[in-house]
């Protein structure tokens, strides 16, 4: 994985320096709390209903054993023993005192880490497949390209205070695992006719309030263009997205509003200026990056294989794990490991410090130390032999983190909601303990099959609510919290934004109007093997929206 040079180390000390003199000064009084926002966002620090939150960085997902230590400290040290990992492969800290927030960034540093333009209008983390470099349907792995990316936007003067946030995800797979179609920018590694590495390029995507899917302006980039195009975009970008209305400041409402034929016409005559200039990737620095991503050496495990047959039939639940969690590996006798953070009736993406503690350990020992987090809010041990399965199985367990889930109705993404966001209108997390309650069955779960469930407590969309196969937002009217239901989202390849299919329902009515849409589904669907978005896609709102409302539906 990537380390700090110099440079790196340099920046980031000299970043916590200047935050720590700005966090004495609010302390004093010396610079108001408007005054002092500026300042914080930059450093990923946000107020919200009770304290500050800390967002640190995780880029392109992709950590190793003495860092997840390092977080562990933190939520044992500084905050309440958790912390919160996100959609945006980042983890946050709901309970910091300000006053300690510049020592936890001289610890992150200390093992490489920061918590810089995880906030702000800036280019915030980029994010990657978190199976890279160990997928067997990977082209290539995305992650030097996107620390590429990282070390080019960090504090880029251009892009420092642009129109509004802005996103860029890259996939090297034909799945898309990282959701690239609702990214600002979106990047497919692929390779030509000839062999070549380059990227199809997607813009305009995003959620939020205005949920789209982005356009394909670019089939295939070369390699050594990645750079220059991207700048062409933000440049495109900063001088004309609106700054009147932070709602409609995001390029996608750009795109949208220019048309994508005009807006890659003033890409490209961006792009022909900077071609072949100082942006240009040289083969070798790529190739230098790519270095640091070098998979392990994977020696040969043959035994693996008997292993793993005698002991799934010796335990039910390691039987479970290994159908939902172990994912294939491109070397045979290795897989990839999903570890669920969402227990039965836990909040969706929290970890212990105790649990952080033991996933390093396990790393270390088995998976060749490196770890991963994923935009679903699950942690990756991307290297496991086969052989060591069962053994990480029991340590998994010791820690209440065997839940075999991965895919199904219970691996929930939710956004912290009006239990902590300033900005939320209704609580999320208790929505999903109660639906991980109601679907607990594991008999039930594998019988009703692949189904993501995403929710929101508000429109800005952090639980990724459009892109579930059943979405839920959280609304508020008159003074009452309100769920309404999307179905038919999808974040892969094959993206779709959810149709709201009718009225919300109480905190109190929701999880029954999910277990009759996923009811509705088990009657309708054509035999097991059809998935749900399979079957939505098939039959329409139509059965769905008529057991859900009966008459009302008619009469709409």
């Amino acid at each position: 994985m990537y380390r700090y040079d110099e440079f790196d180390h340099g920046f980031v000390k000299a970043r916590v320096d200047e935050f720590r003199d700005q966090v004495e000064r609010r302390l004093a009084g010396e610079i108001t709390e408007d005054q002092f926002k500026p300042l914080r966002l930059m450093n990923g620090v946000y107020l919200q209903l009770h304290a500050y939150m800390l967002r640190v960085a995780i880029p392109y997902g992709t950590l190793n054993a003495r860092q997840m230590r390092m977080l562990a400290h933190i939520a044992r040290a500084y905050d309440k023993g958790y912390g919160h990992f996100t959609t945006r492969q980042n983890i946050q800290y709901n309970w910091p005192a300000l006053s300690d927030i510049p020592a936890i960034l001289d610890d992150l540093a200390s093992v490489e880490m920061h918590a810089l333009q995880t906030s702000g209008n800036c280019i915030r983390n980029v994010t990657a497949d978190h199976f890279a470099g160990a997928a067997a349907d990977e082209v290539a792995d995305p992650r030097p390209y996107a620390e590429i990316l990282r070390q080019w936007s960090s504090v880029h003067p251009e892009f420092s205070y642009l129109p509004r946030k802005f996103k860029i995800a890259v996939t090297g797979a034909e799945r898309d695992r990282a959701a690239i179609q609702v990214h600002d920018i979106g990047l497919h590694l692929k390779k030509n006719e000839a062999g070549e590495l380059g990227f199809a390029v997607y813009v305009g995507g995003g959620q939020g309030r205005t949920p789209m899917i982005a356009k394909k302006i670019r089939d295939f980039l070369p390699e050594r263009d990645l750079l220059a195009y991207a700048t062409a975009i933000l440049r495109v970008y900063n001088l004309n997205g609106r700054r009147d209305n932070k709602y409609k400041a995001r390029i996608k409402i750009l795109v949208h509003e220019t048309g994508t034929e005009e807006l890659t016409a003033w890409v490209e005559k961006e792009f022909e200026a900077l071609k072949d200039g100082e942006l240009t990737l040289p083969s070798a620095d790529v190739r230098a990056i790519e270095a640091y991503f070098a998979p392990p050496a994977l020696p040969s495990r043959p035994e693996g294989e008997n292993a793993v047959r005698q002991a799934r039939l010796d335990n039910r639940g390691f039987d479970a794990w290994l159908k939902r969690n172990v994912t294939t590996h491109r070397h045979p006798d290795y897989a990839a490991v999903t570890i669920s953070l969402k227990g039965t009736g836990e909040a969706p993406g929290d970890a212990s410090d105790a649990q952080m503690e033991a996933v390093a350990d396990i790393a270390e020992q088995f998976a060749f130390d490196e770890i991963r987090v994923s935009h679903e809010q699950n942690l990756i041990l991307p290297h496991v032999a086969r052989a060591d399965l069962k053994t990480v199985y029991d340590q998994l367990v010791a820690q209440g983190l065997e839940t075999a889930n991965a895919g199904l109705i219970t691996d929930i993404i939710a956004c912290p909601g009006l239990d902590y966001c300033a900005l939320a209108n209704a609580r999320s997390i208790s929505v999903a303990q109660d639906i991980s309650q109601r679907f607990a069955s594991q008999e039930r779960q594998e019988e009703i099959g692949e189904l993501k469930l995403k929710i929101s407590g508000c429109i800005n969309a952090c639980g990724h609510h459009h892109v579930g196969h059943i979405g839920i937002l959280g609304v508020e009217k008159k003074g009452t919290e309100l769920y309404q239901v999307t179905l038919g989202g999808s974040g892969d390849e094959h993206t779709s934004i959810g149709e709201i299919i009718g009225r919300g329902f109480t905190a109190e009515e929701i999880t029954d109007a999910i277990e009759t849409v996923v009811d509705t589904y088990l009657a309708w669907r054509n035999g097991p093997d059809e998935t749900f978005l399979e079957a939505y896609r098939r039959l329409g709102a139509a059965p769905f929206k008529q057991a859900l409302y009966g008459d009302e539906a008619k009469a709409a």
